[in-house]
């Protein structure tokens, strides 16, 4: 199946829309800081003639796949293995010290969930992998056969938002002491025998909170996305734009409050006039999150837990060029 055909990116028109004031110059750069499988690249580059394309993913056969679709782009579109956080020093490699767009479609991609070989999904029995970047790194096999209770039972409640944790984790102990985990399957079953009658009736596939939680950890993905944000900000000129998919309330936060810091004066209180220090650095171009609509979510179900987030830098932060001056 190509890449095209499978694949319908979340919120498309309207992350274009909010980053198109940026786009607009000839020689203006967009990041695509999860690249996937190409969507929302090539509808900026072909919305956006002049602009030239930085994409970044640190699963191999994405960017394989995202190649053969944006090659007719030629060198506008240039893709690099790596993972989001390390956006500074990409752009560094590049001799890019600012962009005028970056858009983030956060989480597990399509690409992902549908091959079942990567262990993503709940829903079809496969290896317990749920590496993105299965060239590196600990698989979630490794994370459940091989981690004290304790810290799964942390990993569960944070990264999942797992109520039942505890008794989750109570059954994963004893089951590995018999036999290691190595397929889906036997986990999901396991943690619909674990729970109670009434935490099964609610939200959906019981597996969820646990697999998406395996998954974070397995990717270190909360830590990244933590690192990335602000680093995405700093990387933004004057009038630069970025858009932000999250799909779980532990990321949105996260966003938010990278947001909300930078749209914020720091000014002491009382000041008569607040200096340029303490002035706002972004403009926040959403109230609160937006939402897929109806119809969006009609198309692509994986849209409906979507929610977009969108800032624009208005000034340089005045401490690093009067720090630079103080160490003189």
């Amino acid at each position: 199946m190509s890449s095209n055909t499978r694949h319908v990116p979340v919120m498309l028109q309207r992350c274009l829309d909010m980053l198109a004031p940026a786009l607009t110059e000839p020689g203006a750069v967009v990041v695509d800081c999860t690249l996937g499988l190409g969507g929302h690249s090539e509808a900026l580059l072909a919305t956006f003639p002049g602009v030239r394309l930085v994409a970044l993913d640190r699963d191999p056969a994405a960017l394989k796949l995202a190649g053969e679709r944006l090659a007719p782009y030629g060198e506008r579109a240039t893709l690099v293995h790596a993972v989001y956080d390390e956006l500074p020093e990409v752009l560094d490699r590049l001799g890019l010290p600012r962009v005028q767009g970056v858009l983030f479609d956060l989480g597990v991609s399509s690409m992902q969930l549908d091959e079942a070989e990567r262990g993503f999904a709940y829903a079809q029995d496969a290896p317990l992998d749920m590496r993105m970047d299965q060239t590196t790194g600990i698989s979630a096999a490794d994370v459940l056969n091989t981690y004290a209770p304790g810290e799964l039972v942390r990993i569960l409640r944070a990264y999942g938002e797992e109520k039942q944790a505890k008794r989750i984790v109570g059954a994963i102990v004893r089951e590995r002491a018999k036999e290691p985990f190595t397929n889906s399957a036997r986990l999901v079953e396991l943690i619909r025998d674990a729970l109670p009658q009434a935490a099964k009736r609610t939200g959906g596939n019981p597996a969820k909170r646990t697999f998406q939680a395996l998954r974070i950890e397995v990717n270190g993905e909360l830590a990244s996305v933590e690192r990335a944000i602000p680093a995405a900000v700093d990387a933004l000129a004057v009038g630069g734009r970025i858009a932000v998919l999250a799909y779980h309330s532990l990321e949105d936060r996260l966003v938010k409050q990278v947001f909300a810091a930078g749209a914020a004066n720091t000014a002491p209180p009382g000041l008569p006039v607040v200096p340029e220090q303490y002035q706002p650095r972004l403009k926040l171009l959403t109230r609160g999150a937006e939402l897929p609509t109806e119809e969006e979510i009609a198309e692509n179900r994986r849209a409906a837990p979507a929610r977009l987030r969108g800032a624009e830098r208005i000034r340089e932060p005045v401490e690093k060029t009067k720090n630079a001056k103080d160490t003189m």
